[in-house]
């Protein structure tokens, strides 16, 4: 069977690329050269038309394969420190007239992508005008993540059910038609798009702790190789986008982490991919049985299990971020120390709050078995600090709990396998805190150095003795 993709070309060849001009088609081989440009109108808020464009059946390729995430990032409710800087910010209205230039690092490579942008956490429509997809292009200081370029012979025009504009309502998300777009595993993709009459809200759907610089530029330059008005700004968030499909052989699968700021990054270097999961990715495209598996990460800053906080609580967004999501076929929890963190240091609330974890923890592999994939469990990293002004969490209390909850995540078998990422960063001379040669200063987020050893530390034989998956009985 065959899936549209509707293609306009629409290259507006204004800019010249960083790499060289090019005066005919010159791109990487796969992409196509670029169609005519679109002439059709520009939406008004209640109709998007068609931009006239053109239809073409394009094949699945491989026939058999299935659409798998090789990225994606949690979709959270901006804080209103984090919304973008004026003039793009401005009262009950975001991003009017205005282009976005985000790069991300996929992890599998394939030839057929589709792109999900969200509006979960908007309060009303989110009005997109177009968006493209290319090839970034580092300018001089930049790394190809953060890149402000694109190579604008590898410029492909997404469309959402055959429109280049899509209207999104509050709390939903879109899905991109499939185009011909090969990558290679952890390959850097750029993702542009235009937003003629922004979102008229302050509320607005992003992923804070992107650690990736962003460019916003009034006017639409989607199809520019450089971003050269006087308006341009960056920042490091993510906004509205939600994750990256590919389409994959069937052996091919996908692994979630659901997890906080340290699964997040906190610390680790900006335009580096330098979170725990990007580099176990690395590791994993080493060694010949995980070579097909995805990484993609679900975490948020300052995220728990049991209340909403930066993004919902992570029992109540294990159907969201995990189970709706493509090709998942194995999944992780990471979190617990902003809830011993944040609840009340009294041996009451942290004897309840340690007693929920774990019951929450238990309700998760329930939900998470019942489609009949493994769930893995992390110990909680230290957090214990010289006195509790350094680190508010460091209490003797909170430090007991974590140390309860850490031994039924050991100790009890209900987890599929358990990765003692506490044994790995803790200091050997202090257990309760974190060894100091990976402590970024805060006392609870392990520095660059930290996030490498977990990853090395990270057991590869368990996607081996799970990959037929798990009893869904329990």
């Amino acid at each position: 069977m065959g899936f549209l993709q509707h293609i306009v070309g629409s290259l507006a060849l204004a800019g010249v690329a960083v790499s060289s001009p090019v005066a005919q088609w010159g791109g990487p081989p796969g992409y196509g050269p670029p169609g005519p440009p679109s002439n059709g109108p520009h939406p008004g808020p209640g109709s998007p038309p068609s931009y006239g464009n053109t239809t073409s059946v394009i094949a699945p390729n491989p026939a058999n394969g299935h659409w798998v995430d090789t990225w994606t990032s949690m979709p959270q409710l901006t804080e209103f420190a984090n919304l973008p800087p004026p003039p793009f910010n401005q009262s009950n209205l975001v991003f009017y007239n205005s282009t976005i230039r985000q790069t991300l690092r996929v992890t599998l490579g394939a030839k057929q992508l589709r792109i999900r942008l969200s509006n979960a956490f908007g309060l009303n429509d989110l009005p997109i005008t177009k968006v493209n997809i290319a090839l970034p292009v580092a300018e001089v200081g930049q790394n190809l993540t953060g890149a402000s370029a694109i190579n604008t012979t590898t410029v492909q025009q997404l469309t959402f059910s055959g429109n280049e504009s899509i209207i999104i309502p509050n709390g939903a998300l879109a899905v991109s038609d499939p185009l011909n777009f090969p990558v290679t595993e952890g390959q850097i993709i750029s993702i542009t798009m235009y937003l003629q009459y922004g979102q008229a809200s302050n509320y607005v759907t992003s992923h804070p702790g992107s650690r990736t610089q962003i460019w916003l530029s009034n006017g639409d330059f989607t199809n520019t190789a450089n971003l050269t008005d006087a308006s341009v700004q960056s920042t490091f968030h993510w906004f509205f986008l939600s994750a990256i499909e590919a389409w994959e052989p069937p052996q091919d699968s996908s692994f979630v982490v659901v997890g906080d700021s340290i699964t997040d990054g906190r610390a680790s270097y900006n335009n580096f991919n330098g979170r725990w999961p990007d580099l176990l990715f690395n590791r994993m495209q080493t060694y010949g049985p995980t070579k097909d598996i995805a990484v993609v990460n679900q975490a948020a800053g300052g995220n728990r299990i049991l209340y909403d906080g930066n993004g919902p609580n992570a029992l109540s967004r294990i159907d969201r971020d995990v189970l709706a999501q493509s090709g998942v076929k194995y999944a992780m929890i990471f979190e617990g120390v902003n809830d011993i963190g944040t609840a009340d240091n009294t041996t009451y609330n942290q004897t309840l709050t340690g007693d929920r974890i774990i019951q929450a923890f238990e309700q998760m592999i329930t939900r998470v078995h019942t489609f009949g994939i493994p769930f893995f469990g992390a110990t909680i990293t230290p957090f214990g600090a010289p006195n509790s002004t350094i680190q508010t969490y460091a209490t003797p209390e909170r430090l007991a709990t974590r140390d309860r909850v850490n031994n039924w995540i050991r100790t009890s078998g209900k987890f599929d396998a358990v990765i003692d990422f506490d044994a790995v960063v803790r200091d050997p001379n202090n257990p309760e805190q974190l060894n100091p040669i990976y402590n970024s200063g805060d006392y609870l987020h392990p520095n660059q150095l930290g996030y490498q050893v977990m990853a090395r530390a990270f057991p590869l034989d368990i996607f081996e003795k799970y990959q037929n998956g798990v009893s869904t009985f329990a």
